[in-house]
């Protein structure tokens, strides 16, 4: 298995950093969730991946813990 890294992009305007990752919190926990992330491999190679909300949520509602491969 392979790791990455998931990043998810924000732009706001506050007066802190504090004060932005709260903003950011509040849009996650409210909001829709993101669609469009930035994914690292390891060879620190970025890729840009942009879901489709209807599979992302499709992916999301199956346990894909039972899956063999995941064993």
């Amino acid at each position: 298995m392979h790791t990455f890294t998931v990043a998810v992009t924000s732009k706001l305007q506050a007066d802190t950093v504090e004060e932005a990752a709260l903003l950011f919190y509040q849009q996650l926990v409210v909001g829709p969730p993101p669609l469009s992330f930035h994914v690292i491999d390891e060879t620190n190679t970025t890729t840009e991946v942009i879901l489709d909300q209807v599979r992302a949520d499709e992916f999301a509602s199956i346990d894909h813990t039972v899956d063999p491969g995941n064993w």
